[in-house]
């Protein structure tokens, strides 16, 4: 006999959400995935849908991909997902004068405190090269090369599934040096694939960009406040209804 504390089964779609830390990040920092403001729990409650959120702060397209194929979450979730959210791509678009590979391996120098000084080194020298405007962290045609094996990887799967990407948003960080001449050349790769494939694009941007410059968004100058969430939520909830 089944114990009575087992999860019962739902007929509840899922919203599978595969996203950066601007999905779960809100005025004061990073929050739980099963945080009731952020826009994909916005988003599953107005459907009522439940969610299951993959991210981490930082991720390009190509992040994307690898969760997708590589998260025993996702693969879990595939099969009942009403939608899948591409929210991902601002990260692309950001300067990286410095390797973002770079980025990334900080956290295993040792000892400790040569770690502190590279750092300490890599957060000066980030937003004065930053001011240079490129490379950015993943060129636009790579950024939608990573969408499309990801939407071809689940129309392997769900030929049917409503698939759904992002324009990138804008910031005003002072980290980036306040540069952000990567996102135009990628809104026009992301407009070009989304009319061969159909996919919709919702365009963050237009959403949050009162927000970011309203002084009520988080002072990071990239992460937004509970007005972008809100009309990220009201602009995603809009498209999904278009698409399901």
């Amino acid at each position: 006999m089944a114990s009575t504390d087992e999860p019962q089964p739902t007929d509840r779609p899922v919203l599978l959400v595969i996203a950066d830390s601007l999905s779960y990040f809100g005025p004061k920092g990073g929050l739980p995935a099963d945080h009731p403001r952020i826009w994909p729990n916005l988003v599953g409650a107005e459907l009522d849908w439940d969610v299951e959120l993959i991210g981490r702060i930082g991720w390009t397209c190509r992040d994307a991909y690898w969760a997708l194929i590589g998260d025993p979450r996702v693969w879990a979730a595939v099969p009942r997902a009403g939608a899948v959210v591409f929210a991902v791509g601002g990260m692309d678009t950001l300067p990286s004068p410095l390797p973002t590979a770079l980025r990334e391996l900080i956290r295993y120098v040792r000892p400790p405190v040569l770690r502190r000084g590279v750092r300490a080194t890599y957060n000066w020298l980030q937003p004065k090269l930053s001011k240079l405007g490129r490379p950015v962290a993943l060129p636009p045609k790579v950024s939608v090369d990573y969408l499309e094996q990801s939407r071809e990887a689940l129309a392997q799967l769900r030929p049917d599934l409503p698939v759904v990407a992002v324009l990138p948003s804008v910031h005003d960080c002072a980290a980036y040096g306040r540069v952000h001449s990567g996102r135009e050349p990628a809104v026009q790769a992301l407009r070009a694939w989304s009319a061969r494939t159909s996919v919709p694009l919702v365009d963050l941007a237009e959403a949050v960009r009162d927000n970011i410059f309203s002084g009520e968004a988080n002072p990071d100058g990239i992460h937004w406040g509970w007005d972008g969430h809100t009309a990220v939520a009201n602009s995603m909830v809009k498209t999904l209804q278009e698409v399901r």
